[in-house]
């Protein structure tokens, strides 16, 4: 039975450093060991074949190979020999970087022993190290994620729908499932069959950027509106930008391979009704790996699309074809069940969303802090107020009406009063005025 962490263990999440390539190569292969991988005529896994050459240069390179990519490390604090327990990959599903898939989580299980000279002195039990358990260190994996990638509202991952330890995980760390995956394999003497049939696609046109609407449009209508709003898609993910090119070619070159795409066009419609891209293994160490995509009243063009690409395997060395289809395309697994293809693998896609809660700021504590007084401190006249016209004629009705009370009483306003009345004679009104009505004439004579 897997031991969890001590209480007193603390784990420690930062991004993987070269020294631990290694080890996360190991748990790769382990996994890749585990898993029901495709073999070729060797026998030997397509994924651990693909670590055996270069490897000293794929090392050096797996750090800026793929910039977006981002892996993190968990460590024990107390650990003097900080070595690797486990570790999750992480990269952008699209170009606006809302939605981030996991790529791979794993935890080593077991600590490498540290090189030392051998001592006949068996260790203590209470100092060897704890058996890690995948849903305790995986989680807060995954933790770390979702507060260190601010700007991600969803999060997407396929997971083996036999691995019940991850798909624990997973579902504890409140991923649902979204869609269901299956892969299919056509050997090279089904594919050689099929391309006997020559394909009916007068209207197929190669990929550029200035199709990147129309494909978005196609791949908009083939899905449903949940796995749309997940995938959040959009224009910019369909084009392909120099640097992203000129990467993709030095890669196709390491690892021999050339990537053929194009897509049908309807011109009634002024629309894009399917897409094809193959990606084609020149020295036949590696399989065949298609995808296609076709507009849901079209179905009728998966016949002229397999053997389109059925055409174009036959100019490279014989190799199987790795296919994927999901569960909201019936069409497509019915097809491909028809025509002999082998069923391999079965997936489940899942998916979350993350709501970041705004960290609060100590501006509202600070003004609770405030006294009354302080506050209406900021509303009082800075200078003494300059008397208005108005204040002024009430001033001089006052010293008209009681002369004795202006004198008895001075002070500092009726005085600037008095003095603004003296210099401002415009203000001197005859004292006799009569505000009473006019006598009125008599009649005319």
């Amino acid at each position: 039975m897997t031991q969890v962490l001590p209480q007193t263990t603390q784990v420690v999440i930062r991004s993987i450093q070269y020294r631990d390539l290694e080890t996360i190569e190991r748990l790769c292969e382990a996994d890749s060991d585990q898993e029901s991988v495709p073999t070729t005529d060797t026998g030997k896994p397509l994924k651990a074949l693909s670590l055996l050459p270069w490897r000293g240069l794929k090392k050096a390179l797996s750090l800026v190979w793929t910039p977006s990519q981002q892996t993190f490390g968990a460590y024990f604090a107390d650990d003097q020999d900080n070595q690797l327990r486990g570790m999750i990959r992480i990269s952008p599903f699209n170009r606006t970087r809302s939605t981030w898939r996991v790529d791979r989580v794993a935890v080593v299980h077991h600590a490498e022993p540290v090189a030392e000279a051998p001592t006949p002195e068996v260790p203590e039990p209470s100092k060897l190290p704890p058996k890690l358990s995948l849903a305790t260190v995986g989680s807060q994996l995954l933790r770390h994620c979702f507060e260190k990638i601010w700007e991600a509202r969803t999060w997407l991952l396929e997971v083996d729908v036999n691995d019940t330890a991850l798909l624990a995980l997973y579902r504890q760390n409140g991923f649902q499932p979204l869609a269901q995956m299956t892969y299919w394999l056509l050997a090279p003497e089904q594919l050689q069959e099929i391309a006997e049939r020559e394909p009916d696609l007068p209207n197929l046109l190669p990929i550029s950027n200035a199709d990147a609407q129309l494909l978005y449009q196609l791949d908009t209508a083939a899905m449903p509106p949940l796995v749309r709003q997940v995938f959040d898609r959009h224009v910019l993910d369909f084009k392909t930008s120099l640097l992203s090119s000129l990467m993709g070619g030095v890669k196709n070159w390491f690892s021999h391979a050339e990537v053929v795409s194009g897509y049908v066009f309807e011109p009634q419609r002024k629309a894009a009704i399917g897409y094809f891209q193959i990606r084609l293994c020149r020295d036949g160490s590696q399989p065949h790996q298609a995808q296609l995509t076709v507009h849901p009243a079209y179905t009728w063009l998966y016949p002229e699309l397999m053997s389109q690409m059925a055409r174009i395997t036959q100019e490279v060395p014989p190799q199987i074809l790795e296919l994927a289809s999901s569960d909201y395309q019936p069409e497509r697994e019915e097809y491909l069940e028809r025509i002999g293809a082998n069923r391999v693998a079965h997936t489940l896609m899942m998916s979350r969303s993350v709501w970041h809660k705004l960290r609060e700021s100590k501006l509202p504590m600070a003004l609770d802090s405030l006294q009354l007084s302080e506050v209406l401190q900021g509303f009082k006249p800075a200078r003494k107020p300059v008397p208005g016209r108005i204040s002024l004629l009430r001033l001089w009705n006052q010293s008209t009406t009681d002369p004795k009370a202006d004198v008895s009483q001075p002070s500092g306003d009726a005085t600037a009063a008095d003095d603004s009345l003296r210099s401002n004679p415009l203000l001197n009104l005859p004292t006799s005025t009569d505000f009473s009505d006019p006598p009125q004439e008599g009649p005319c004579c």
